[in-house]
């Protein structure tokens, strides 16, 4: 599979493994100037940010490293976009879902409430 093309399958995979868990989609890919975001998804009343990454081997830390500060704000900052452009005001939470090892042999571990705006 080409990049682009396990990004997508890693998408899908954590969209199918949320909605199995009771998140109702709301979004996907949401674009603008400061960034993207995977997947929005509403967990009862609250707005879930998500995250998704995929790595194929631990050699740089696996998919967990690679969502650094940085990483971490750009969400923030689209997210902060997002809400504002929708004139959303309700409760937000950022989760991450990461997907490591083969494809044919991934592992799934979704982490609720990953990080926060300081």
């Amino acid at each position: 599979m080409q990049r682009n093309e396990l990004g997508k399958w890693a998408e899908e995979m954590a969209h199918v493994y949320l909605c199995n868990q009771g998140l109702q989609p709301v979004e996907r890919n949401y674009r603008c100037r400061t960034g993207e975001i995977d997947l929005i998804m509403l967990d009862e009343k609250t707005l879930v940010f998500i995250e998704v990454r995929y790595r194929k081997s631990q050699r740089y830390g696996g998919s967990l490293a690679s969502i650094d500060i940085r990483k971490q704000q750009r969400i923030l900052a689209t997210a902060t976009n997002y809400l504002q452009i929708r004139r959303l005001d309700q409760q937000c939470r950022f989760d991450v879902v990461l997907i490591d090892g083969k494809v044919e042999k991934s592992e799934l571990n979704w982490i609720k409430d990953a990080f926060r705006e300081e």
